[in-house]
């Protein structure tokens, strides 16, 4: 017979699991937000209070150059209506936020947004920025 100090214990210690597995968890919290790059759009200011974007949300972007993106990719300006589709489901797509530069021409913006209802989405979110503060004169 064995005495007690030669057994091997059969028992799964997990604190060093929960240890590394915190670690983890902590690392990807602090990186996850870091890791969302977008496109440098300058987009025109309104008076309106600054609209919620839902951060999963689709984001459409037309940049100064007239490149579009679909969040990181690019297409052609002529390729949306083709492409969209092939990029995402657009059943389960409820609404999608279009993000054009100031500096664009109105009628490309428009182009680019027909393309977007033609591909299949209806709801569309025009991405602005919120005008600066202007105090009142005389006070």
């Amino acid at each position: 017979m064995t005495s007690g100090k030669g057994r091997l214990m059969s028992d799964i210690n997990v604190t060093p699991l929960v240890d590394v597995m915190l670690v983890l968890l902590i690392i990807f919290m602090v990186t996850a937000p870091m890791m969302t790059h977008g496109v440098k759009v300058e987009t025109p200011e309104t008076t309106h209070e600054k609209m919620d974007v839902d951060p999963k949300g689709l984001m459409i972007s037309i940049d100064g150059s007239r490149r579009v993106f679909v969040n990181q990719y690019e297409l052609g300006a002529s390729e949306v209506r083709e492409k969209l589709p092939t990029l995402l489901d657009v059943k389960k797509t409820g609404e999608v936020y279009l993000k054009a530069d100031k500096s664009l021409p109105y009628g490309l913006v428009m182009d680019v947004m027909a393309q977007i209802r033609d591909a299949g989405i209806e709801k569309i979110g025009m991405v602005t920025e919120p005008a600066p503060v202007r105090r009142k004169e005389g006070r």
